[in-house]
């Protein structure tokens, strides 16, 4: 009994609950501080309606929360498009009926192995200089300090001086810097340019994404391994590889998919497999009918009834962007990155095509890009076959990102450093080279070799608006489990 007694005291007592005075006091000294949001006010000076000062504080807040939810929420926003849609996907693999990874994890590099007839194309400005010295960078310690592979700098205007020196100073490779003609750059001679104008002045006004811009885009370099994807792309007979498989903004292309179709139809092209990833069955009315043993079942009324009505009997609701019964899931290959075979550009079936779509007006009246125009050439000239999916090179371009998990195993290799001569400082250029010293961990069905991930931002394919699935789909399938 003296044991229990002393463990008993040794145990610390509960706090006592606090009484009605105590909470009325607590009250009091609470009230105070919300008065000032109870205070009401009047809606006009003579109105007998007034409503708590808190009440008009809080509704606008409100309204702008919902105004940004509704904004990303929104199919066609950009933000929306680019969500983080929860944790990133697990690495499965994906059926090898149609392609596969030609390298996994590292390579020692074959620098007296053959080189294949390629070069890498950047089309830049003047004022995108920091940029490109950037990517350039990236592309020679990762890649093109083995294999030399010449660089080749477009531009609507001239390169200065300090553009051409600065590339020239961070390359070994050969460099061509040349200049696109007013006449590919500009508008055709058969185009009324007023009507141009208006089409653009008409984009800029709806807030359409780069809808007023003629201007280059800087094509940021990947990230690579040390073995030749132009190599690979020749002895596998591939002629389009991506890297990032995105949708598009909706509004900028509305009608690209009806030229696209019409061109398949004419010319009696018939689906190699690969046109099904951008097209998918148009959506008919949605069937409201009611099962005849239904308490709320009516009969419908005749037909001369039904004709005679207003709004009935007439032609069905069609989908304004349907075409042949399919629609354009905005699908396309990101081609910011990618590797083709231009002899697919300059063969006469493409250009075919090409000059269909722009006799059609559309990169001026909307917004068309290359990206859906190359997509969609190759879904109806090209077959699943073709196609590459670089799932082993990492590019990141903004906030879009694709960046391989490592093999596993014994795929990775040491490095060798690469010290940036352009990087005066010889403590600073050790530092840059060391980054790359340490990678990310391997993971199970990873296929990169030394990579390392910016893990703030989530990789593509965890967000909303990716098309891997699409891929996937006529590619054979997944071949592993999630």
């Amino acid at each position: 009994m003296g044991l229990i007694q002393n463990l008993t005291k040794r145990i610390p007592s509960a706090a006592a609950l606090p009484s009605f005075a105590d909470i009325n006091n607590e009250k009091d000294r609470i009230t105070p501080r919300l008065s000032f949001f109870k205070r009401r006010i009047r809606l006009k000076g003579n109105s007998k309606i007034s409503v708590p000062l808190g009440a008009v504080l809080l509704f606008p807040c409100i309204v702008i929360v919902l105004i940004i939810v509704l904004i990303v929420r929104h199919p066609s926003s950009p933000g929306s498009l680019m969500m983080p849609a929860g944790a990133p996907p697990a690495i499965r693999k994906i059926s090898e009926d149609h392609d596969k990874v030609f390298v996994t994890g590292c390579l020692e590099p074959q620098t007296d192995g053959p080189r294949a007839n390629a070069a890498l194309v950047v089309l830049a400005r003047n004022q995108e200089l920091e940029g490109v010295v950037q990517s350039i960078k990236s592309m020679e310690r990762h890649f093109n300090r083995w294999f030399h592979y010449p660089y080749v700098f477009l531009n609507d205007g001239d390169f200065n001086t300090t553009f051409k020196e600065t590339i020239l100073n961070h390359t070994s490779a050969p460099v061509e810097f040349g200049k696109i003609d007013p006449d590919m750059w500009g508008y055709p001679d058969w185009v009324n340019i007023d009507t141009a104008r208006e089409g653009i002045r008409k984009q800029g006004d709806a807030a359409i994404m780069y809808g007023v811009r003629m201007a280059a885009q800087l094509m940021y370099f990947p990230l690579t391994d040390a073995s030749d994807p132009f190599i690979h792309m020749e002895r596998a007979n591939k002629t389009y590889g991506f890297t990032i498989a995105v949708k598009e903004l909706r509004e900028t292309v509305p009608n690209i998919f009806r030229y696209a179709s019409t061109f398949k139809r004419v010319n009696n092209i018939t689906s190699q497999g690969l046109w099904e990833m951008f097209a998918e069955p148009a959506t008919g009315p949605e069937d409201t009918s009611l099962p005849e043993d239904d308490p709320k079942y009516k009969p419908p009324l005749p037909q001369e009834i039904l004709n005679s009505e207003p709004g009935q009997g007439g032609v069905p609701d069609v989908d304004p962007e349907a075409m042949e019964g399919e629609t354009y899931n905005m699908c396309h290959f990101w081609s910011n990155f990618e590797i083709a075979r231009l002899d697919w550009f300059r063969s006469k079936e493409y250009n075919d095509f090409f000059n269909m779509m722009d006799r059609s007006g559309g990169f001026w009246m909307e917004r068309w890009g290359d990206a859906p125009i190359h997509s969609l050439a190759a879904g109806i000239l090209l077959a699943p076959r073709d196609i590459h999916y670089f799932r082993d090179i990492g590019y990141r371009h903004t906030t879009i990102q694709h960046c391989p998990a490592n093999a596993p195993g014994n795929r990775q290799l040491p490095r060798p450093p690469f010290y940036e001569m352009t990087t005066t400082d010889e403590k600073k250029r050790k530092e840059e080279d060391e980054f790359w010293d340490t990678w990310d961990s391997v993971k199970e069905n990873g296929v990169g070799c030394r990579c390392k991930c910016d893990t703030d931002i989530v990789d593509v394919e965890g967000k909303l608006g990716s098309c891997l699935s699409e891929w996937v789909n006529v590619a054979g399938g997944w071949a592993s489990a999630a």
